[in-house]
């Protein structure tokens, strides 16, 4: 029975991946879809994340969708109102406002076998069914905050990056930013021109080459308006130069070896104190952690009213915190750049399969895992965007979402002549796939020996895929029957 509250596809978010998804249904002609967003607008973690400095580390020509290129982007590292703004002219061009139901934040999604369907809850208890259930939840959208003794009782303001407070003014005051990676880097530049004074507090060192930004001119953008083809040909110049930059990643490799000489002759050459060279100096494989970039970070440490910590956290204070060496830290504001819930990829949300097994049951703690990851096992007619395995240390995020949405679109099209159709992975294939993932980890720098939001508590890579976005395309481009349990009530014409 076909209802008002009934559609052939449900997507959950409307970040890089979800508006991508509904903007590929629309071009393949579909147009009996829905999109959740819990918020009031779209964007995901572009909407999310307007601390300073917020920015794109990726080549904003490759950090696109092929099917709708960010023609008249101004920079090729570009900002966060950018890139919020291409999502919004990408809604715009596919029209794709219509399909999205605001404020509408879900809460569970349960299979329901006998109308080989699911059944979606909001927040507030309205339901939908779908035939299909496509989440593009993200991997970096729920901000984790550690916690210390004595956290409540500081009396100075604290929020973590992801949840900027606009409304503080820093100028004159003690500032203290707990971590110093992705988000840290691009936001302690701004910070330190505002603040009295800025204490960095640093976990370990990371890996930093310099942001070669390239700022267009009106005429370059004329130029990739007038002919595409121009932006095109820069977008596989780069793609290919980040294909080949994979072999970084690789244990053992001349380029590995050539990639962390090239960041440590950058720190070498702005930072000349053997004491701060040292403490800013990685310890780890390179690649075992995220790979940053910024031209901004290292020189903010020359200046007079910046500071390095790297004496662990004991405890906070009501004026500040106290570091294990004893010493106390006086701060106004206290920022958290501390990442995020990486590996929860459903957060709350309750997701119940078939045998009324949930999806927190089926991964457990800390173990996702997806064939292609899209697919799960138990988990009929859903098809996940970004999911684990799929995260990128080498090239644009985006690619893969492209990749894993052909995959979905090529699966609708061959099984829209079937009624009551049941799409589910086979165990068999998933599990083969993931051995054939974990055994090339074996050889990346991922698995190597730090800790990173890439693995684990017991070292096993749940977040990154383990080759290039090629190798990806080979895997997962194309829906093949063969790997799935494809069940349906009845053939119907075509």
């Amino acid at each position: 029975m076909t209802t008002s509250n009934h559609f052939r596809v449900a997507i959950l978010g409307s970040g890089f991946s979800g508006l991508g998804m509904a903007a590929q249904l629309v071009r393949a002609g579909e147009t009996d879809f829905v999109v959740f967003e819990k918020a009031n607008e779209i964007g995901g973690v572009w909407r999310d994340n307007t601390y300073p400095g917020a920015a794109c580390d990726t080549q904003a020509h490759v950090y696109c969708y092929s099917f709708f290129p960010h023609l008249r982007v101004s920079k090729m590292f570009a900002g966060q109102d950018e890139m919020l703004g291409y999502q919004l002219q990408m809604k715009d061009a596919f029209g794709l406002d219509k399909y999205i139901k605001y404020n509408a934040e879900v809460v569970s999604a349960r299979w329901i076998e006998e109308d080989a369907r699911w059944l979606i809850t909001l927040r507030g208890g309205e339901q939908y069914t779908a035939n299909v259930f496509v989440p593009a939840w993200g991997q970096l959208n729920a901000p984790k905050t550690p916690t210390w003794e004595g956290q409540e009782k500081f009396q100075g303001e604290q929020f973590h990056s992801a949840h900027w407070n606009h409304d503080i003014d820093l100028k004159g005051k003690k500032v203290i930013s707990i971590g110093s990676a992705a988000s840290a880097v691009q936001y302690v530049p701004f910070v330190a021109q505002e603040a009295e004074h800025l204490e960095v507090f640093q976990r370990s060192a990371n890996y930093i080459l310099p942001r070669e930004q390239i700022t267009f001119t009106e005429e370059q953008l004329d130029a990739f308006e007038a002919d595409p083809s121009i932006f095109e040909a820069s977008r596989r110049s780069i793609h290919e130069i980040r294909e080949a930059g994979f072999e970084r990643t690789r244990l053992n490799t001349g380029g590995q070896a050539q990639g962390a000489q090239e960041a440590i002759d950058y720190l070498n050459s702005v930072i000349e104190d053997p004491e701060l060279r040292e403490k800013l100096t990685p310890t780890y494989e390179f690649g075992c952690k995220r790979i940053l970039r910024t031209s901004d970070y290292y020189p903010t440490f020359l200046r007079d009213n910046v500071s390095l910590v790297t004496s662990g956290i004991s405890h906070f204070t009501e004026n500040g915190v106290v570091t294990a060496d004893g010493v106390e830290h006086e701060a106004d504001v206290v920022i958290y750049a501390t990442g995020f819930y990486s590996q929860n990829f459903q957060g709350d949300l309750e997701i119940i399969g078939r045998d009324g097994v949930t999806l927190a049951d089926r991964w457990g703690t800390e173990d996702a895992e997806a064939f292609v990851g899209t697919s799960v096992d138990g988990f009929p007619n859903m098809f996940l965007i970004y999911g684990p395995n799929t995260n990128l240390n080498h090239n644009s995020n985006i690619a893969m979402f492209e990749i894993q949405q052909d995959h979905i679109i090529d699966m609708l099209n061959k099984t829209q002549h079937l009624e009551g159709v049941s799409v589910e992975i086979r165990r068999d294939r998933l599990d083969a796939f993931n051995e054939a993932l974990q055994s090339e980890m074996e050889g990346s720098s991922f698995s190597s020996d730090c800790s990173s939001w890439y693995k684990n508590s017991k070292g096993k890579v749940i977040n990154n895929w383990s080759g290039t976005v090629e190798e990806f395309r080979d895997w997962a481009a194309t829906f093949n029957t063969e790997d799935y349990l494809v069940k349906s009530e009845v053939l119907v014409d075509a």
